[in-house]
């Protein structure tokens, strides 16, 4: 007898044998990649994947006796034999060889100095295997390649991207299968099942439609006989109309462009809740670029769902690995329910970040890749579909392209400003788009608010000379050092009512001061705000006059959207000023996007008009080049280079040449991403931290304390450790990063990091 998995029980009774392990994780696998016509690909992963447990050395070590043994890469030199050369079977059984290989320590690249898949297939030595396990099982190795799937043979860049992309989704079948299978031998063993059901979508969707018309029929009770009326809820209520009428569409990639205020979040709902009717489409996954507005939304969907519908996964602390205490709390629920939901997106609704879903289809580790098969037949919809980082546009582009094409996927691009993404213009774009809206061009002219100026340079003196002006403004500047230098200036002035707002803040303290504003505006008190974007990202939030510092043209459309919201005014009395900072350069992507604005305004009156919008997003693609798509990687000599994701995927003479790991580690949404820092002066985060200290799963600790972190530049929060103002809590040496010197935060300035190498907490009078 061969055993997978075993226990403590000497005498065997409780083991998991080989077979029945390799049979089970087949076919879960093989169910996995059934959705998208890989069952017979995973199905082989599946078997073979453990096929090195079959060698004495790895039963030996099992037992408790010897040392760990490598028992992966001899199935993965099996799945290479399997099919014959030049056919498309073998590339198949190649993206199995690279599943196999990689479902412990992630997808390695073909080629490599070390561990790379061609090593470990040539020179690797490696135990010899019982020859039982050919009469155990019996792979299948005919007619691997997926039924319907379609390649694109015109072009060979392309056609090696859609098969690396299988092969991730290969992997996702096997890695999930082989985690659930070994889940389940031990909850068998310790007397308990394991808790991940979550409803159906399919089974359900019915109920969430007349859920969503009893919500929307709420907010129609809500809204006073006298307004039902207006221009601006008629508007919203066609574009509803119209959205949802459109949903018995064959799948594919649809385009929502409505204008700001236009209610495109519950449109998009609504639209995604019939689409999965009509189609029987398994999930709805929701990304989202600005984790800031992600609890709103998630909150939103709840409200008109209900319960137990939507899974909200993002963390700005990410914990790096699982505790024992997480292990501990297997049967606390709902706990460890969220946690193992999150793990693979097994839930109905999945309301995301960008950085989660994009860096998930580029990734080569088992953690981010579980969930990929989960993307097969779901809606996703894409809020501000714009703000895709231009470095990694194009590959991002070309895997929603290919979950329409391959997987069964319908791709929703959501945005008040739609991104010029159609091929030929946009190389490798999409070869067709549905617009969801009516008619998008009279949309933006009904939608017209405000009156745009274009102011040229400003002081900040002049900037607060004109905000003390009037009693409500709101300035929106492009860094949090100019925004609090700003803030400063203007009280130094004397001026009154006076708001800071900017991720300087936590989240928990920029709630309560959105919510203060709300209450000044709506009682027509005095306020004026000075910003960063983090307010243009779906804030619902209206004032008579804005001041937008020099930007992309999005960027200004997206902060008229904070001006005249409902139409309180004529557009004529309602103005978005566009300056240019004297005291503060902007940061250099800024500074693109700004020039691409400045070069398309002399050829439009009206900027916020369609025409001027697509010439906008042409005009910032072109000068890019080939900058949309650059990543960072090493060569075989290990220096930094530039490379590129689509590059990095080849075939050659009838073979692949992957670099899933090589990608995998370099495929960052946020170049310079920063680091948080704990702000525990109130009593939930102490509360919280006080748990984590006494075994609180890290993984709830960090969901908990998500309000109550300041994202930093990592070279200042490095400082702020070194110098004794901050420091990881004890027991963790790589997250959970505290504030000490509390007198560093204000809830009026937030975190000012830039204290850091001030004395130590040691030597400080406070």
């Amino acid at each position: 007898m061969h055993y997978a998995h075993s226990t403590e029980r000497e005498d065997r009774a409780d083991w998991q044998s080989l077979v029945d392990h390799l049979r089970a994780v087949a076919e879960l696998a093989g169910d996995r990649g059934s959705k998208f016509g890989a069952r017979k690909a995973a199905e082989l992963s599946g078997w073979l994947h453990d096929l090195g447990k079959y060698s004495s050395a790895f039963q030996t070590y099992i037992a408790g006796r010897g040392q760990s043994v490598d028992h992966s890469t001899a199935g993965a030199r099996e799945a290479m034999k399997l099919a014959a050369p030049g056919t498309m079977d073998k590339l198949i059984a190649e993206l199995v060889a690279y599943a196999i290989a990689g479902h412990h320590a992630g997808l390695p690249d073909r080629q490599g100095v070390s561990a790379s898949l061609d090593s470990r297939l040539k020179d690797k030595k490696l135990p010899d295997l019982d020859p039982v396990w050919a009469r155990e099982i019996e792979p299948e190795s005919r007619d691997l390649f997926p039924a319907r799937f379609i390649l694109q043979r015109k072009s060979r860049e392309q056609a090696a991207f859609q098969l690396a992309f299988l092969g991730r989704m290969i992997f996702s079948c096997l890695v999930d299968a082989d985690y659930l299978d070994t889940e389940n031998h031990y909850a068998q063993v310790s007397g308990g099942p394991v808790d991940r059901e979550w409803p159906s979508l399919k089974n359900n969707v019915d109920g969430l439609v007349l859920a969503f018309d009893a919500h929307m029929e709420r907010k129609l009770a809500d809204i006073p006989q006298a307004e039902r009326g207006t221009p601006l809820n008629i508007l919203r209520s066609d574009i509803l109309a119209q959205v949802r009428s459109k949903a018995a569409m064959p799948k594919g990639v649809f385009t929502l462009e409505v204008p700001t205020g236009g209610g495109k979040t519950l449109a998009s709902l609504a639209f995604a809740l019939e689409h999965a009717k009509r189609w029987s489409m398994d999930r709805i996954i929701y990304s989202i670029p600005f984790t800031s507005i992600i609890d709103q939304t998630a909150k939103i969907f709840g409200d008109v769902l209900g319960e137990n519908i939507v899974l909200e996964h993002h963390s700005q602390l990410e914990t790096n690995a699982r505790s024992e205490a997480d292990d501990r709390c297997e049967d606390q629920m709902p706990e460890a329910k969220l946690r193992r939901a999150m793990e693979n997106w097994d839930a109905p609704l999945i309301v995301t970040t960008n950085v989660q879903l994009f860096e998930s289809l580029f990734a080569h580790r088992p953690s981010r890749c579980r969930k990929l098969h989960n993307l097969a037949n779901a809606v996703i919809i894409l809020d501000e579909a714009q703000t895709i980082p231009l470095h990694v546009l194009r590959p991002c582009v070309a895997a929603l392209d290919e979950l329409a094409r391959n997987y069964g996927c319908t791709i929703v691009l959501c945005t008040a400003t739609q991104p010029a993404l159609l091929a030929p213009s946009f190389a490798g774009g999409f070869e067709t788009t549905q617009e969801l809206a009516p008619d998008p061009a009279k949309l933006h002219d009904a939608f017209r608010r405000v009156t745009l100026r274009v102011a040229g340079e400003l002081s900040d003196d002049a900037l607060i000379s004109e905000l003390s002006q009037v009693e409500r403004g709101l300035v929106i500047v492009n860094s949090r050092q100019h925004a609090l230098a700003l803030y400063r200036a203007a009280k130094m002035k004397g001026l009154e009512s006076l708001v800071h707002l900017t991720t300087r803040q936590t989240a928990a303290d920029r709630k309560k001061i959105l919510a203060t504003v709300r209450s000044k505006l709506d009682a027509k008190e005095p306020c004026r705000v000075v910003a960063t974007s983090l307010i243009e990202a779906g804030v619902d939030i209206s004032f008579p006059r804005v001041w937008r510092a020099e930007a992309g043209l999005d960027q200004i459309i997206q902060a008229a959207g904070r001006c005249n919201r409902e139409w309180e005014r004529p557009k004529e009395d309602s103005f978005v000023i566009v300056f240019r900072p004297t005291e503060a350069e902007p940061p250099k992507e800024i500074k693109d996007f700004a020039a691409a604005m400045t070069r398309v305004a002399p050829r439009h009156s009206d900027l916020f008009s369609q025409a001027a919008i697509e010439l906008y997003f042409k005009e910032v693609y072109w000068h890019k080049g080939d900058g949309l798509d650059r990543i960072p990687v090493k060569n075989l000599n290990g220096e930094n280079v530039k490379g590129s994701v689509q590059e990095s995927f080849a075939l050659d003479g009838g073979t692949t040449n992957f670099s899933y790991r090589t990608v995998g580690e370099a495929f960052r949404l946020i170049k310079d991403g920063m680091e948080p820092v704990i702000i525990a002066i109130d009593d939930k985060p102490k509360e919280v931290l006080s748990a984590l200290r006494g075994g609180m799963p890290a993984g709830k600790a960090a969901r908990e304390l998500q309000g109550y972190l300041v994202q930093v530049p990592p070279k200042h929060r490095n400082a702020l450790i070194e110098n004794g103002h901050a420091a990881f809590v004890e027991g963790f040496d790589t997250q959970f990063v505290v504030l000490k010197t509390e007198s560093f935060y204000s809830r009026e300035a937030g975190l000012v990091w830039e204290k850091a190498d001030e004395l130590g907490i040691e030597g400080n009078t406070i």
